[in-house]
């Protein structure tokens, strides 16, 4: 009996390993959802409504975007942490809620790591320094010396972790003191400076350019090392603070126990929607550069830029809390 159970198990063993591929062919048979945990208008909702159409043609199902601002992208990432492991709700971890969150959120809800299996990286971004059209600073070193001249007198906005370590990094360096205000999104922050109540502010290019152009606020700086393709104009605030320089990331992820072979076709699905050269020159106006990995990829660099951006946090001052 024991050969022929033998003989029979062998047979069956192929049947039994295609099961999960099979149960995995016709995903999703549902719309796609993916939780972006900032306000409408912000950096990572911009981008995601643009991948959203070209993502849900490769998967063949609509793809929601569902806002859950709160908390600096902690209420949102929590939910969506929590939210199953059937494929059909993906989250956006971003360098505020996926690498800076473990360092500055005491008690942090949930891990970018543990709770969530990668999908792959999304895309890239710079941010610029703005301050309002009446403001007295010219340019990056007067808005410098103007902060030396008042110690903590200059305020900036910031709706999200990426830009208070931008600014707070730029007023290390500097040697000067600046007094951050948070808002609960990108936007509010941006609105406040163009209105003049706050000196200045680090925004993402998409809100930030077409107040440029409206003559609203004035332009000194942008996060990237060198100078920016789409904004040659705008000096690199690493030129006037050698060293300095921040790439401002979005990576896409789904609740860890996540079937891999759904992992595998939401991947190809994003990658494929990444490379389409009608959304790559659509989101390069914008300022964002779109850039397919493997899974594995974004794992090794999300744990790498928890370590790093945890330890430039700590350095420029900012307090868990």
């Amino acid at each position: 009996m024991r050969p022929r159970l033998a003989r029979r198990a062998l047979l069956a063993a192929p049947a039994l390993l295609a099961l999960p591929a099979r149960a995995q062919e016709g995903w999703p048979d549902r719309p796609v959802r993916i939780v972006v945990a900032f306000p409408a208008g912000s950096v990572t909702d911009t981008l995601l409504r643009h991948l959203a159409e070209p993502l849900g043609r490769e998967l063949g199902q609509p793809v929601i975007i569902d806002n859950r601002p709160g908390g600096n992208g902690v209420v949102g990432t929590d939910s969506a942490a929590r939210a199953g492991t059937d494929g059909l709700t993906w989250c956006v971890l971003s360098v505020t809620n996926g690498a800076l969150a473990p360092y500055v959120v005491p008690k942090l809800p949930y891990d970018p790591v543990k709770d969530f299996a990668p999908i792959g990286y999304v895309a890239e971004t710079a941010y610029i320094l703005v301050v309002p059209t009446g403001h007295p600073a010219r340019d990056l070193k007067g808005l410098l010396a103007l902060a030396k001249q008042k110690p903590g007198a200059l305020t900036f906005s910031y709706g999200n972790q990426s830009a208070h370590i931008a600014t707070a990094t730029m007023a290390r360096m500097a040697g000067v003191e600046m007094t951050g205000i948070p808002y609960r999104g990108g936007p509010e922050a941006l609105t406040d400076v163009i209105a003049g109540r706050i000196d200045c502010t680090f925004t993402d290019i998409p809100a930030g350019v077409p107040q440029m152009k409206e003559g609203k606020v004035r332009a000194l700086g942008i996060t990237q090392p060198e100078p920016f393709a789409l904004l040659p104009e705008i000096p690199p605030v690493g030129s006037v603070l050698p060293g300095y320089g921040f790439r401002f990331w979005f990576g896409m992820a789904v609740p860890t126990g996540t079937s891999p072979a759904i992992i595998a076709r939401a991947n190809a699905a994003m990658n494929a929607a990444l490379r389409q050269p009608e959304f790559t020159e659509r989101v390069a106006r914008l300022g964002y550069v779109p850039t397919p990995t493997e899974p594995e990829w974004f794992r090794a660099f999300l744990r790498k830029q928890i370590q790093e951006l945890g330890a430039r946090a700590r350095e420029a001052g900012i307090e868990p809390g």
